[in-house]
């Protein structure tokens, strides 16, 4: 048994989701980006029952959000489709896409890998830096509802095709 590496968890953001479902433009969120966690923010119910002394934790939802400081690198797809949502201020149904996650280091049937397709709103929330340093976008990804659990196989050149886990099938 190994460690596994953080380039094993892979994020996909669709930077062109006007294009509709079946084709999405999946691209990598890597460069620029030196660090990258997903928050899971639990909601949680605790309660005391009258026969208890403690108290019992039920976990209600989730309310997961990647904050994603990224240096500016012109011409990197993620980074231009995000600077163009900060340049339009864009709100509503124009922060929305799709989040792809694969799981690189769970290899399924077929040479795909586990992973989950994700709606999702960008929230742009820094643009700037320091002098003499780069430019740097700071946004956070919200991603919304419950996931779309499946397989993503990955080509050689770079192409995502992500295949829905059919339940009782």
């Amino acid at each position: 048994m190994g460690k596994i590496k953080r380039s094993l968890l892979k994020t996909f953001l669709n930077t062109d989701p006007g294009k509709g479902e079946g084709h999405e433009e999946w691209s990598l969120i890597n460069k620029g980006v030196t660090s990258q966690n997903y928050q899971y923010n639990p909601e949680i119910t605790t309660e005391t029952y009258i026969g208890d002394d403690s108290a019992s934790t039920s976990v209600d939802s989730y309310k997961v959000s990647v904050q994603t400081p990224m240096t500016a690198i012109q011409g990197e797809p993620v980074y231009d489709y995000i600077d163009g949502l900060r340049k339009k201020r864009a709100v509503g149904a124009d922060c929305e896409t799709q989040v792809l996650i694969v799981n690189a280091y769970d290899k399924q049937a077929g040479g795909a890998f586990s992973a989950e397709l994700n709606q999702a709103t960008i929230q742009i929330t820094e643009f700037g830096g320091d002098g003499g340093k780069p430019i740097t976008l700071q946004f956070t990804i919200a991603l919304n509802g419950d996931p779309t659990l499946g397989t993503a196989k990955i080509e050689a050149n770079g192409k995502v095709t992500f295949t829905k886990t059919v339940v009782g099938g």
